[in-house]
């Protein structure tokens, strides 16, 4: 194989992710809560995978696309910076939707 990539259950996982995510900020949205916080979310879901996948075509022989994002990440290029921002973000996010949603559990 001419090109490094990381494992089909990495992928499937991520994308498993990066659906629920897309999935769960529509629905909130719908029901009107969160609504800023999850137009964000909606905005980077769909923004960080191109990025990456953009940012991810050049990159060297023997070289996934995780250890070209950290590279990327140690010499500060922008779209690295914007990719780990937007997944931490998105890890806030699902975390908070968790949260309100056990509150709201607990309530009934």
């Amino acid at each position: 194989m001419y090109w490094e990539t990381l494992p089909d259950w990495v992928w499937i996982i991520y994308y498993f992710f990066i659906i629920a995510i897309l999935g769960f900020a529509i629905f909130s949205i719908i029901q009107k809560k969160m609504i800023i916080l999850s137009t964000i979310t909606i905005v980077l879901t769909i923004t960080i995978p191109i990025s990456n996948i953009i940012n991810s075509i050049g990159r060297g022989k023997g070289v996934d696309e995780f250890e070209h994002l950290v590279t990327h990440l140690q010499q500060g290029s922008p779209w690295s910076i914007y990719a780990i921002i937007g997944f931490l973000y998105l890890l806030v996010w699902w975390v908070l939707l968790l949260i309100k949603n056990k509150k709201k559990a607990i309530r009934y």
